[in-house]
């Protein structure tokens, strides 16, 4: 028997291409560049990989859609869509997590007065900045599984750009300077956890397999239609495919990670993997239960919609509770991945692009909440405590500023983009019938509003505590902070074009 090489379309896959060349590049630049010449040359290198495949997805994938590598991936609007979408916040998201690299700390604990150990004179910075740059191709080989997994027309595919994205991650989320013992242990615990997920990953894919004797999404789809296989075997499949996913999405009861993973990991990497890990997810989500399963989805969806109630109540109830600054974040992750579930669940057209439309808001409040959280510190290292926070208008008026409007935007607040997200999911769910889970998450929504307000409070009305200042940004968190605040001003106020943008890509390629 003769083996045929299947045909592959490398233009249609030229992003992916440039960011796995640009990670090799990068790893070998670690290897050959003496430690003080590395920051120098891998940031350009990161950024300009990430900026050359935006440019080739606009221009050249945009007009090669259909399937190729023998129908593994497949190429078409929602897929394009969700890809931009994780290589525009993957810039910002880069340009944030090179401030902690390049150790560009101004004498902000000076001016205070203060003499904190490993603040920033030079020498440190570059001592810093060079031996922390393998996070540039550890990041560029994470963005490269994100936009391979909602691209992915074959499970196997699927779950190899799920460990491709995965692995790097695990290692970025064990790189803090400081407080390392807590991001090793957010490392280990991610890693362990994630293990087990696509273990249940692999065991959906071995069930589905069985059920269609194939992976591909199309033949499942097929399979479903006409019910040609074992129908004890659909189900199941389903639902433990759907682990791995929800995983990765921080879904409730699969959320366990994320609280100490978010509080442990270095910030600016937390800002990336929150932001450009949900939307890759999501994006495969979507490709899953619109593609493969939803001629089945009378039987998967009550348990999916469970899955998006216990989400939205946890993770509103749970960042109630919560004092530090990091972890209130990672239950509000937890309770917008449950309002995002409630835009799949749609299961039209309007799902798709509502979905699309919160995954774009969110990550641009998320990536700049987490880098303004890097600048204030206290003793020497991060100030995530509220109690750390309070006053802090008083001293930083410029960041309470944003992080107020952040805040504001993540609670649902009109002319903020995290109104409109919310507006356009919910929408979509009354119009398929969903009116129920519109009315929980309108009331998870307001128990979440009562805590950002809370940090806000404190913000502009409490007192001052002594040792905390605020870091002087570099050009480049500058650059990302204001970039998120607009984006997430802009799709408050003028969000016809990203809706009509998502509107236009809800076909899938089957």
């Amino acid at each position: 028997m003769t083996f045929t090489a299947p045909e592959i379309d490398y233009l249609a896959l030229l992003p992916l291409i440039i960011v796995i060349v640009g990670g090799l590049v990068g790893c070998t630049l670690e290897g050959v560049l003496h430690r003080t010449r590395r920051y120098g040359v891998q940031l350009p290198v990161a950024v300009g990989t990430l900026l050359a495949a935006l440019v080739a997805l606009a221009t050249v994938s945009t007009d090669r859609t259909g399937t190729t590598a023998a129908g593994a991936v497949a190429i078409d609007g929602p897929a394009l869509l969700v890809q931009g979408l994780v290589l525009v916040l993957a810039i910002v998201g880069l340009l944030v997590m090179s401030e902690r690299l390049g150790g560009s700390q101004p004498d902000a604990f000076t001016q205070a007065g203060m003499s904190v150990p490993g603040s920033a004179d030079e020498a440190e910075a570059t001592r810093l900045g060079a031996t922390t740059t393998e996070v540039y191709p550890l990041t560029l080989f994470s963005v490269a599984g994100m936009l391979l997994f909602p691209a992915a027309n074959d499970l196997l595919v699927m779950f190899i750009a799920l460990e491709v994205l995965s692995l790097p991650l695990y290692v970025l989320c064990g790189l803090a300077r400081r407080r390392r013992l807590l991001s090793q242990e957010a490392s280990l615990k991610y890693f362990l956890l994630g293990a087990f997920s696509s273990a249940f990953f692999l065991f959906g894919v071995t069930l589905l397999y069985g059920y269609a004797g194939s992976m591909r999404l199309d033949a499942i789809a097929e399979a479903v239609s006409t019910r040609a296989g074992m129908d004890g075997l659909l189900v199941p499949g389903v639902l433990l495919l759907a682990v791995g996913l929800l995983f990765k999405v921080s879904a409730v009861p699969f959320h366990a990670w994320t609280p100490d993973v978010y509080q442990g990991a270095p910030t600016p990497v937390t800002g990336f993997m929150a932001a450009c890990t949900k939307v890759a997810a999501f994006g495969a989500a979507l490709r899953v239960f619109y593609v493969a399963v939803e001629g089945a989805r009378l039987e998967w969806q009550p348990v999916v919609a469970a899955v998006a109630v216990l989400t939205m109540v946890v993770g509103a109830v749970m960042a109630v509770t919560q004092t530090d600054v990091k972890r209130i974040l990672a239950y509000s992750s937890i309770a917008h991945a449950g309002f995002i579930l409630v835009g799949v669940l749609a299961m039209d057209a309007a799902g798709i692009s509502s979905t699309v439309f919160y995954l774009a808001a969110y990550g641009f409040m998320t990536i700049p909440a987490f880098a303004l959280i890097s600048l204030v510190r206290s003793g020497g290292t991060e100030a995530t405590h509220v109690s750390q926070w309070a006053g802090l208008a008083q001293r930083s008026p410029w960041v309470a500023a944003g992080f107020s409007f952040l805040l504001l935007a993540f609670a649902g607040i009109p002319l903020t983009s995290g109104f409109t997200g919310k507006f356009a999911v919910f929408s979509a769910a009354v119009a398929t019938g969903g009116w129920w889970l519109v009315v929980v998450g309108v009331l998870a929504s307001a128990v979440t509003a009562y805590i950002y307000v809370r940090l806000i409070v404190a913000m502009y009305f409490g007192d001052q505590p002594g040792d905390t200042v605020v870091v002087t940004p570099s050009a480049l968190t500058t650059f990302a902070v204001v970039t998120g605040v607009v984006v997430t001003l802009g799709l408050g106020v003028l969000p016809a074009p990203m809706l009509e943008l998502a509107q236009s890509a809800t076909q899938f390629v089957r």
